[in-house]
């Protein structure tokens, strides 16, 4: 394959499908356009969701359990639904199309907020002390467009970040070199975002206007998109090699079946795989057989299919590179199952630790009272803080330690940040504990009186699960992108974002069963609209024995868990791309 001098080694793409020269376009020059449509649409989904519950108890007037399980469905749903918009960005529009798309929907879905928020036509009216409840056509057009604002988010989210990480080649050292902070500095600009709002807006709703609250992040978010178009002439695009890549995770496992009573050979490169070459010339990588999931490898069996009468057989064999495509997605998949616990305790941000935050003083000086909700900038102010001390510290120290570009591996990352996690949830009982023991010595016993004890107890909870996203958060997005199949890297940043929103459904379900479960026979009810009268602190006690529990199933399953290697050769190099070992005894896992 000739050299193209001066071009990208990726094969990338400009916006008319010319191949693009690798000193004119991409790398950071090309995400400088891309960074604030991520921090004004953090500051939008911020803006809604850490004061969501408030909102539907003191606008719409649900109760405590309602509301908190009417957040956790729609911010699940907006996590869920990017499974969706990756897969028509990998499969037909591409990720900057269905971008493009998203974002619109995205915005429709915030005007149509803002005007509910805005018109009192479209809340319900309050006299005398008695606020009548929501009409049904209050409820259908605000949760409307909410779920508009859900429906955008998924064809934005997994497509914005993943487009981003297509701006740097692969195969040039220095830009692999670059893309190593790439996902740490994407995180830090949605963390200015999400400061935004958890800092000026959500006090902007409740003292200036829930109205204005949603408008400002609606026109940043319009201004944004002005900005991201700004950049089309220097963004790269990744050419899609496979009309439908997820069509192979069905076509193995049927021929897997189909060959189960044949015998593997002894040595795996008798398995049905093209050569090298053959992949160089499409530009595809090739990945390297592993022992997972052996039974997979039966799909890969040569001469499985009877030939025809000319001699041709009617179904060809799937390649290693295929089955092992198959096997990273179950791989990922069983790490995924592992996530789901740290997104339950992830969202307790937004909703009982608001609620928390509601009965206890807020005051600073005699006059100013802080939301509750702003409390959640304590999330975002330490990983602002924490960002730029991982990638510019923590990393160059443990790369000398270990040789690996990124310090430590991806599981490694997770599993330390899963560990911060679990000790923040025992903070979280702990003061919890501390809140009901004041309310017994103090007697408070009514929904909205005052427990005697300053909100910033709860800070280091905050605080401990900022830290810990810088861990997760991140690593989950990179792990997910990093160990994708080629084509899948989309639909694979989805495991991300599907975690985080079945996360907050099985929190939404576990609210639900707490309410229907406790509060038999007299005693009291662990989450209710009292929270001076209830058993907060059991619930938190809860989470803390099934986030230890999940830890050491995350251990066993980052144990088995095999990284992909693939081997790809583009304009004459050929490279091999895999992640590498290290702290293995230090931290116990296997990577």
């Amino acid at each position: 394959m000739e050299e193209k001098k001066g071009y990208t080694r990726d094969g990338t793409v400009d916006f008319h499908g010319r191949p693009v020269l690798a000193s004119k376009t991409g790398k950071w020059k090309a995400c400088a356009f891309l960074v604030g449509y991520e921090a004004f649409e953090r500051m939008a989904f911020y803006g809604i969701a850490s004061n969501l519950v408030n909102y539907l108890t003191s606008q719409l007037h649900e109760d405590t359990v309602s509301s908190v399980r009417n957040v956790n469905n729609w911010s699940g749903s907006v996590w869920i639904t990017p499974l969706l918009g990756a897969y028509i960005a990998d499969t037909y529009l591409g990720r900057f199309w269905t971008f493009t798309v998203s974002s619109l929907i995205y915005v429709l879905g915030m005007i149509l907020l803002t005007m509910a928020a805005s018109f009192k036509s479209m809340r319900p009216t309050c006299a005398n002390g008695f606020c009548n409840k929501a009409s049904t056509s209050q409820i259908t057009f605000f949760y409307s467009s909410l779920y508009i604002v859900a429906l955008g988010a998924g064809g934005t989210k997994p497509n914005i970040s993943t487009f981003g990480a297509d701006q740097f080649d692969d195969f040039d050292p220095d830009e692999k070199t670059l893309k190593v902070s790439f996902f740490n500095w994407w995180m830090f600009s949605s963390f200015i975002g999400a400061l935004c709002a958890t800092l000026g807006l959500v006090y902007i709703q409740e003292n200036l206007g829930w109205g204005l609250g949603y408008g400002i992040p609606a026109v940043g978010l319009l201004f944004s998109l002005f900005i991201f178009y700004l950049g089309t002439p220097i963004y790269r695009h990744k050419v899609r090699k496979t009309k439908s890549p997820a069509r192979d995770l069905i076509r193995v496992p049927i021929a897997a079946f189909r060959n189960r009573k044949l015998q593997l050979p002894d040595d795996p490169s008798e398995l049905h795989e093209f050569e090298t070459k053959d992949y160089s010339s499409t530009g595809k990588r090739q990945v390297h057989h592993t022992a997972a999931f052996r039974f997979l490898d039966k799909a890969a069996i040569k001469d499985a299919n009877p030939a025809t009468e000319t001699g041709a057989t009617s179904k060809p064999p799937c390649t290693v590179t295929q089955v092992e495509g198959t096997k990273l997605v179950l791989g990922m998949a069983l790490i995924w199952l592992v996530t789901l616990i740290p997104s339950i305790i992830w969202a307790q941000i937004n909703t009982l630790f608001v609620k928390q935050g509601t009965t206890l003083d807020r005051y600073l000086g005699p006059n100013f009272q802080i939301p509750a909700a702003s409390l959640g900038s304590f999330v975002t102010l330490s990983m602002l803080l924490s960002v730029p001390m991982y990638d510019r510290y923590f990393v160059p120290l443990m790369r000398k330690k270990t040789g690996n570009p990124r310090g430590i591996t991806l599981l490694q990352r997770l599993g330390i940040g899963f560990m911060i996690q679990v000790i923040a949830i025992a903070i979280a009982y702990a003061v919890e504990v501390r809140r009901m023991h004041v309310i017994r010595v103090q007697h408070v016993v009514g929904p909205k009186e005052v427990v005697p004890m300053s909100i910033f107890w709860l800070m280091p909870q905050y605080v401990l699960l900022g830290i810990a996203d810088v861990f997760n958060a991140i690593g989950l997005l990179e792990f997910f992108y990093d160990q994708s199949p080629e084509d899948m890297q989309s639909l694979g940043t989805t495991f991300f974002t599907s975690g985080i929103g079945v996360g907050n459904f099985l929190n939404s379900f576990l609210v639900t069963m707490v309410d229907k479960t406790t509060g038999i026979n007299g005693k009291k009810r662990w989450i209710g609209d009292n929270l001076n009268d209830c058993h907060l602190d059991y619930y938190y006690g809860f989470l803390m024995v099934i986030a230890f529990l999940n830890l050491g199933a995350f251990w066993w399953a980052s144990s088995v868990y095999v990284y992909k290697k693939e081997t790809e050769e583009a304009n004459g190099v050929r490279v091999e791309i895999m992640e590498t070992k290290g702290l293995d005894t230090t931290l116990g896992l296997q990577v």
